[in-house]
């Protein structure tokens, strides 16, 4: 059990078990939807695999199913939202970005509407079903839409919070969750404000600042180090869009140098938004873990991490090198 405690004697960071991401958003969108009448669930014919059956099941006069038609979909909320609705559009996430991102742009974000965007099976984790469906760009291209709020929990318990959070704020949101379980391990005490990192371990060596199933990874890297007298802050970026300008500045500041890590490609992502603040504001040596400018091919989860350097030995590598960069 001693491996999976992690942090400090402010906050220690216990895997309470697998869960997954998506589990999260499905328990609080029913939760959600028993207290606010106004949220409307809208699926494109993946209800079991967004876990929004529980929420079909308990509001069927609040579900609309609209089969495989995911422009149909986001035009669909867009237009609910015009109502006075707060609609919850949600698909995989190569389909929820990547095939309606005309009906995003023109009907949502142009307009400003108060659409949430939740997309499951993300990143390369999706595994099996392979390149067509791993979608790695879609954190930029949401990202780049003017508007766009953008948030990646980190665990089953953050996602929870997330969902809940999306629903109080006004405007178009994009949330990120994915397939498989992965460690639970955030705190209730953590909170979850959009646009506000969570600092999970000090240190004044390096940052890794991490977003999604990448930020369990950080803080076993963070273990390792620690052993080894390096100390090694990791920041919880959930939101990419608005960043935590301040987190990533005092982090600079503090440690010197920063590596980035994401299941997303490299461009477009969180490390570039956080290269994007440094470049602006302190310059410090920048190492990023993430896809580096490939498609994903058909594989189980854990080997496609391992064959495109998402592990916690990638991240421990890029620390390194980071150091001696500083250095």
């Amino acid at each position: 059990m001693e491996e999976n405690i992690i942090g400090t004697a402010a906050a220690q960071y216990v895997s309470r078990g697998n869960k997954a991401t998506r589990t999260g958003f499905g328990d609080a969108l029913l939760e959600i939807g028993r207290e606010n009448s106004s949220v409307v669930g809208l699926c494109a014919d993946l209800t079991g695999s967004l876990n929004m059956n529980l929420f079909r099941e308990a509001f069927p006069e609040r579900f609309i199913q609209t089969g495989i038609a995911e422009a149909n979909m986001i035009s669909m909320a867009a237009g609910l939202a015009t109502t006075g609705k707060i609609p919850v559009a949600a698909s995989f996430a190569v389909f929820a970005t990547g095939r309606v991102f005309d009906q995003i742009r023109q009907s949502v974000c142009y307009s400003n509407l108060n659409v949430k965007i939740c997309a499951s099976h993300a990143g390369l984790t999706l595994g099996e079903d392979g390149a067509t469906h791993q979608i790695l760009e879609d954190i930029g291209l949401m990202r780049g839409l003017p508007r766009m709020t953008v948030v990646v929990p980190s665990d089953y318990s953050e996602t929870v919070r997330a969902t809940k959070a999306m629903i109080k704020h006004q405007g178009p949101v994009y949330l990120r969750f994915g397939r498989p379980n992965i460690p639970d391990f955030s705190l209730d005490e953590d909170g979850f404000e959009i646009g506000k990192s969570i600092e999970l371990h000090p240190g004044k060596d390096v940052t890794v600042i991490a977003c999604g199933i990448m930020v369990w990874k950080a803080l076993e890297a963070a273990r390792i180090l620690e052993k080894e007298g390096v100390g090694v802050r990791v920041i919880n970026m959930h939101t990419i869009k608005p960043i935590d300008t301040l987190a990533i500045v005092c982090a600079a500041n503090d440690t010197g140098a920063i590596v980035t890590a994401e299941e997303h490609q490299i461009h477009n992502g969180l490390g570039d938004a956080v290269a994007h603040v440094c470049a602006s504001n302190i310059p410090v040596p920048i190492e990023m873990v993430g896809v580096e400018d490939q498609f994903g091919e058909s594989g189980k989860a854990d080997d496609l991490l391992e064959k495109y350097k998402l592990t916690t030995a990638d991240i421990l590598e890029k620390i390194y090198l980071a150091l001696r960069r500083k250095n």
